[in-house]
């Protein structure tokens, strides 16, 4: 879903190593937390309960910029020393959508993964990745509390992965061309009229979640308590919401750095956003903004999970620990551009890299609704309806554009 500097530039737990136990005591229950109880049964796969020896290979399937080994910049490099450290030689392969990561770690190849919360409630409910012990992982300690135990992370009080980095989807505009300054989606959905041709949306079916967050705040007549649980009304009403905006976009993105060009050139000047391409066009003298609307916005937690038939089980949580460790989890998130999800990260930063991103800041954290994958089980806790799911909401997106 979402592409790097790099990309853009250029383009059942089978714990049976030495030494490494299992226990699936934990596996199974509801997604979500109190906030969201529905959720789902998830399938006994089994938990580590222990480590041994380091097997001396790991497979990661990340996206671009979450693994680098020095080979697009030498001074980027964290997978390196985690080779040297560990004795874990890394086989790294890029994907550039979460419909693919599933698709690839369905296939049972992969040790890790880094999963966006479109991607995440998919392996759990699919058996492709397991249940992970926290307790194996020295470094989740310095994780912001707001990243765990959430709905795209666990499922009955399980953690299935460990929190990587976040970031809000924002709203962005000309500012001398849009006036008044907007602060709302209003500007891109109801009042879009006004600026026709020249709107920008992200190319992603889970982009109705933005159109459904809109109407949760002005249309409570519908319902809508979480934007990834919507009933067929409810997504019916986000699809003809998004149908109407269609005729004054110009652009649908994905590659963040032509949206970057987009804004410079003029051909958009008002759209949904992430800080980092913010941060490139300011620095390249073009004149927007870009703010968190007064609704709140959506947004991603990626998370590192463990493949359910990983053969390499130590050598996968030896990487858990160290891409969530300071040095690894600043490295990340300064290359790629998101907050990190650890704290102690944030003090090592670059000095303002933390605060540009509202790393640590929890009341502006949950103003995001972060991506989570639309299942049956409606994650709002409504149990009188049955909700859409993301193949629904796939066809819908195809039809949205036609």
């Amino acid at each position: 879903m979402k592409l790097t500097r790099l990309a853009g530039a250029a383009v059942v737990l089978a714990l049976c190593a030495v030494g490494c136990g299992t226990s699936s005591d934990d596996s199974g229950g509801s997604a979500g937390d109190s906030d969201t109880p529905g959720g789902f049964t998830a399938p006994d796969v089994p938990m580590a309960s222990e480590l041994g020896d380091n097997e001396g290979a790991l497979s990661i399937l990340a996206w671009p910029g979450y693994a680098e080994d020095g080979s697009t910049d030498k001074t980027v490099d964290w997978v390196t020393p985690f080779e040297e450290k560990t004795g874990c030689q890394v086989d790294v392969k890029t994907f550039g959508t979460s419909d693919e990561a599933v698709s690839l770690m369905q296939s049972g190849q992969y040790d890790v993964v880094s999963a966006s919360g479109d991607a995440s409630l998919r392996l759990i409910a699919g058996g492709d990745v397991a249940p992970v012990n926290t307790d194996l992982v020295p470094n989740y300690a310095d994780v912001w509390p707001f990243l765990k135990d959430r709905p795209w992370n666990s499922v009955d009080d399980q953690m299935y992965g460990i929190p990587h980095g976040y970031g809000a989807n924002l709203l962005m505009w000309r500012t001398d061309k849009v006036d008044p300054a907007p602060t709302s989606w209003s500007a891109v959905f109801d009042d879009s009229s006004a600026y026709a041709g020249k709107v920008t949306a992200y190319d992603s079916p889970i982009y109705i979640a933005d159109a459904a967050l809109y109407l949760m705040n002005t249309q409570p007549d519908l319902g809508i308590e979480d934007p990834y649980a919507l009933d067929a009304d409810q997504l019916a009403a986000a699809v003809e919401l998004l149908k109407a905006q269609k005729a004054n976009v110009g652009e649908y993105w994905s590659d963040y750095l032509k949206e970057v060009q987009a804004f410079t050139t003029g051909d958009s000047i008002v759209g949904t956003t992430w800080q980092v391409i913010a941060n490139l066009a300011e620095a390249d003298k073009v004149p927007v903004k870009a703010i968190l609307p007064e609704e709140g916005s959506t947004g991603w937690s990626d998370t590192w999970m463990v493949g359910s038939e990983t053969e390499h089980p130590n050598c996968a949580y030896a990487w858990l620990d160290h891409i969530i460790s300071p040095e690894a989890n600043d490295a990340v998130a300064e290359w790629f551009g998101e907050a990190p999800a650890s704290s102690k990260a944030c003090e090592i930063a670059t000095k303002g890299f933390c605060e540009s991103y509202h790393a640590g800041d929890e009341a502006y954290a949950e103003k995001i609704h972060y991506w989570t994958t639309p299942i049956e089980e409606c994650l709002d806790g409504r149990t009188d309806v049955t909700c859409t799911t993301y193949q629904e909401w796939t066809q819908a997106w195809t039809e949205i554009k036609g």
